[in-house]
This record gives C-alpha cells, sequence and structure tokens, in this order.
C-alpha cells in the first residue's frame, strides 16, 4: 500500500487506516469471550498483512477492550509495533464515571488527559503512543491546559503527536493557537452521505495547514459498501440507490468492488483522506486495501459527487 506523511509530521502511514472500534463485536466488555478477543486479533493481524500501518482506536471502544485488542495483537505478531502507527482518542466520559450522578460529558482537563494516556498504555502493552486525539469538541476546552498537558505526556516519551477528532476549522484554530507544534490529523466523519466537509471549510483547512484528514465511516455506516440493498423505508431512497448505480457502474469499469471505488472517490480529494477500515471482516479488510490501487478521472469523481448530491453544481 502506498504511504504518505501525516501533517507536517515524520510519521509515515499507509493511504488507508484499520480502526477497530468494531472489532470485538460488542459495546459490552462482558461479552468480550475469548472466541471474540481471537477473532478481534485476526482482524487486526489481516489488516497488518493487508498492508495498513495506521491503527485507530480509542479509550471508549468496548470501555478499553479494543484497545486491549489491539494490545494482544502486538503479542502475537512479532515485531508488528515497530512497523506500525498507533493512533488513540481520549476526551469522552460516560454516564456514571467516576460517581452515579456523573452525566455524559466530555472532558479535555489536564487531570483528564494525563490519566487517560497511562490508561491506554497500560491497554496497549506499549511505551509510546504515535498519535493522540481530542475526540469530541469539549465546550469548557482550555487550550493552555491542553497544551501544558500534551507537553508533559510528550516530554515524557509517552505521546509523539496530537490531533483532534470531530474538530470544526474554528476549534482547530482555537487550539492550535496555544500549541508550540502543530496538530497533525482531524478525524471527521467524511463520506458520499456526508459531504459537509467539503463546503464548511474543515478539508481547505486541512490544505491551508497541512492537517491530515482522518474520515471515520467512509463508507457511511454500511450502505455505501459491496452487496448492501437500501431498505425500502430508507430515507431520500430514490437519490441514495442512483448513487449506488452509479458506484456500481464506476465499480465495473475498474474491475472492483462497489466499495473500493467509495473509498477511492475520498482518495482522490488533495486534502490527502484517509479512510478508516471498520470491517471486523479479515475479507473486507483485504477488500477495501484495493482502493489504493484505483486513480477515479475527474469525470468520474465528479459524476459520482453530482449523484451523491442530488442536484446539479451551482
Amino acid at each position: 500500500m502506498k504511504t504518505q506523511l501525516l501533517g507536517r509530521s515524520s510519521l509515515v502511514s499507509s493511504r488507508l487506516s484499520y480502526g477497530n472500534m468494531r472489532s470485538v463485536g460488542t459495546w459490552n466488555p462482558a461479552e468480550v469471550t475469548p472466541e471474540r478477543m481471537a477473532k478481534a486479533v485476526q482482524a487486526h493481524i489481516a489488516a497488518y498483512e493487508a498492508g495498513y500501518t495506521l491503527f485507530d482506536t480509542a479509550d471508549i471502544y468496548c470501555r478499553g477492550m479494543c484497545e486491549t485488542a489491539l494490545g494482544n495483537t502486538l503479542k502475537q505478531v512479532s515485531g508488528m509495533r515497530d512497523r506500525i502507527l498507533i493512533a488513540t482518542k481520549c476526551g469522552i466520559r460516560f454516564a456514571g464515571d467516576p460517581a452515579p450522578d456523573s452525566p455524559h460529558r466530555y472532558d479535555f482537563s489536564a487531570q483528564h488527559i494525563e490519566r487517560s494516556v497511562e490508561g491506554t498504555l497500560s491497554r496497549l502493552g506499549v511505551e509510546t503512543i504515535d498519535v493522540f486525539h481530542l475526540h469530541r469538541p469539549d465546550l469548557l476546552m482550555n487550550p493552555p491546559e491542553i497544551a501544558a498537558a500534551f507537553d508533559r505526556v510528550r516530554s515524557a516519551g509517552k505521546v509523539r503527536e496530537f490531533a483532534v477528532s470531530n474538530f470544526s476549522p474554528s476549534f482547530v484554530a482555537a487550539l492550535q493557537a496555544h500549541l508550540p507544534f502543530p496538530l497533525v490529523a482531524n478525524q471527521v466523519e467524511i463520506h458520499l452521505g456526508r459531504l459537509d466537509p467539503f463546503t464548511d471549510g474543515t478539508l481547505d483547512q486541512c490544505i491551508e495547514r497541512t492537517i491530515t484528514p482522518l474520515s471515520w465511516s467512509p463508507l457511511a455506516g454500511g450502505w455505501l459498501g459491496a452487496g448492501r440493498t437500501l431498505p425500502a423505508d430508507a430515507p431520500n431512497r430514490e437519490n441514495r440507490q442512483k448513487l449506488l448505480d452509479v458506484l456500481d457502474a464506476t465499480a465495473t469499469e475498474h474491475g472492483v468492488s462497489r466499495t473500493v471505488i467509495a473509498l477511492a472517490w475520498l482518495l482522490k480529494h488533495p486534502s490527502q483522506i484517509i479512510p478508516i477500515i471498520g470491517s471486523a471482516t479479515p475479507a473486507n479488510i483485504v477488500d477495501a486495501a484495493k482502493a489504493d490501487d484505483i486513480d477515479l478521472t475527474r469525470d468520474q469523481w465528479y459524476r459520482i459527487l453530482l449523484a451523491a448530491r442530488g442536484k446539479a453544481l451551482p
């Protein structure tokens, strides 16, 4: 798989990332059986063998069990840690943490950031996190406090680079203004069913500041994927079906699956979007990697865009 730099860092990533949110098959840690953990490890190995080198996870995914699954994989596959990048996220706190009446909330306090780093390192069984994201914008975000926390964990060798997730351009700018080093990525929902980042300044800012956009749910929760059909009561079904028809026609031209074309469409953008592949099925993980070999023409790219928009350009 081809590679690219993450932001203005020296970190080199594959053009697609493997995201392990679904890897253990549940959000309830009590349901993670040895069989489910073994399947999760096999999914990670499939991604590694297919050329993925950026592995994305988060502390909230199955309350840490997905980080543990990645850590278990590293223990099983000799040399893997030295050949991949690990990205994780913190900042979302569940209701009931730590007190019974604590609400679901976002927390970018220095205390929570530093505690989260320690927890993640323990679950992964590693000494350093390559990319550490703030997960969702905390409206009480204090950039100087965050900068101080980032500096402490970086100076201690616990984190190499920092990034954000689901941040608007203004939130990125506010935080970056107080950091002595550049944010390397912004992970946002980008796909043919959600085109806002192309027009709301998100991708423009990524190009301007050399921030790598990471696309979560690049197949729109799966409905853009190969073999999927829309239910009769699907919202905006007629327009969505037209998009699938255009994707299928383009896939036939290239001799690949619809999944591959939907991902190749993202890869074409000059901001260098990295789609995060979230399947736990090895065959799907391998198929998605083929997107790296497809270079859509401008006509193909715009034909797909127009189908996704459901209307002509201005």
